[in-house]
């Protein structure tokens, strides 16, 4: 039996409870807000214009939204896998559930297994993977192919064969972050459209690899220096990893947030007093993407340790203005006080825990310091419904929704764990 089949199999036998289902209708929820919200950045201005030109089918539109779900850097990220997975699961439920007629807890059973298959597959690409390849991109079209074979009722074989479809789909190169180019969005896109069309072909007897992640000629002999394969299947009776998945409060990258988090709280402590430098401790991970202490467009300072303490210790809050060319040149002195480097506990502990510390001296002499192994958002320090509702707000609003159909759409969502319909979301306009 190959991986790919072990991990249709766990996922197929895995039960799913009403704690679940409510869970996955709060990402569900985060993941469409995200979608609303990101057409108004300019990543999604483009994508929206390409869309309306492009004959929008079930592939394509799970590309759409999930390239405009992942523009905002306001989306969900699973730490041990490194992987985003509402950005490419969600899309893939959103284009075939209309298309299939599926009710709302049909969409959320696929959503938990989506998830399961992506962070799977994205715990077992060992650390390596990483520093060439974005793990969305390549372990994402795992989640949407078995989303969508949930929806289209694959059998186990089919399953298998979409899955091994999906994973010879896998790409997605760190190499944008050199300009700052909107890869990323095609990234998430590509991976949810990738799922979609394996699982479609598939049930037309369209055949995939079943060896397609431990084969000799597979993913992790192609793209995987130091895979951990047992991950795949280890832990099978753990909870669903949707459970494991973060939740992000701020618009920025999700190895900022421990900065951020930390800053915040330092903020809290300096009333009024100067800062002379800012020490900051994390994991390589976070230095090896977010090293750019003059970050020199909106998309470089989310991914800017400098810039996004400098932004939580003078503010106080980081928003979406946080990152903006008036932002960007009003902490640029502020920037180039700040130091970042890897360090333990930090870098043990990752992926595991995404952890940083910030040391702040003062012109007066004095210092502050403040240190997380985890951050608000994670599963140890999860938003609450509540706070899940909040910020969907915040993003439908942002995406120029107005309250009433904010509070029908969140409404229409979470009641999909009640076998609610599957509530209507633009596709284009």
């Amino acid at each position: 039996m190959t991986l790919t089949q072990d991990l249709v199999r766990l996922i197929r036998t895995k039960p799913v409870d009403e704690p679940d289902l409510r869970a996955a209708a709060l990402y569900f929820l985060d993941a469409a807000a995200n979608a609303v919200a990101g057409r108004k950045s300019t990543p999604g201005r483009v994508l929206s214009d390409w869309a309306k030109g492009a004959g929008v089918d079930a592939g394509r539109e799970a590309l759409y939204l999930g390239g405009l779900i992942h523009t905002l850097e306001t989306d969900d990220l699973h730490r041990a896998s490194v992987v985003h997975p509402g950005c490419v699961v969600v899309p893939a439920v959103l284009a075939l559930a209309r298309k299939t007629g599926a009710g709302g807890r049909a969409a959320l059973i696929a959503t938990l297994q989506g998830f399961e298959a992506c962070c799977r597959v994205g715990m077992a690409v060992g650390p390596a993977h990483y520093k060439i390849w974005h793990n969305t991109a390549t372990c994402g079209p795992f989640g949407s192919a078995m989303a969508a074979a949930c929806l289209l009722g694959l059998d186990d074989e089919q399953s298998m064969h979409a899955l091994g479809n999906a994973g010879t789909q896998a790409a997605g190169l760190w190499q944008f972050l050199e300009t700052g180019a909107m890869s990323k969005h095609l990234h998430a896109g590509r991976a949810a459209e990738a799922g979609v069309v394996a699982a479609e072909l598939a049930r037309f007897g369209f055949t995939g690899a079943p060896a397609i992640l431990e084969g000799e000629k597979g993913f992790f002999a192609g793209a995987c220096p130091d895979p951990d394969t047992g991950a795949v299947s280890r832990g099978a009776g753990a909870r669903w990893q949707l459970h494991e998945t973060s939740i992000k409060p701020w618009p920025s990258c999700r190895h900022t947030h421990p900065v951020i988090d930390a800053a915040l709280d330092i903020h809290a402590q300096l009333q009024g007093r100067e800062i002379e430098t800012i020490t900051i401790d994390t994991y390589q991970a976070a230095v090896d993407v977010c090293d750019r202490p003059a970050p020199q467009s909106e998309y470089e300072a989310k991914f800017s340790l400098y810039h996004t303490a400098a932004v939580a210790l003078t503010d106080g809050e980081v928003t979406f203005n946080s990152f903006d060319a008036e932002a960007r040149e009003r902490l640029s002195a502020l920037r180039s006080r700040v130091s970042a480097r890897a360090a333990e506990p930090f870098i043990s502990n990752y992926p595991k825990s995404w952890g940083a510390r910030i040391q702040v001296v003062c012109k007066d002499g004095s210092s502050v310091s403040a240190e997380r192994l985890n951050c608000k958002g994670d599963p140890e320090m999860m938003l609450d419904a509540e706070e899940m509702k909040a910020k969907a707000r915040v993003l439908l609003a942002f995406g120029g929704m107005d309250a009433v159909a904010s509070t029908q759409l969140i409404d229409g969502i979470l009641t999909m764990a009640e076998d609610g319909p599957m509530p209507e979301l633009f596709v284009t306009e």
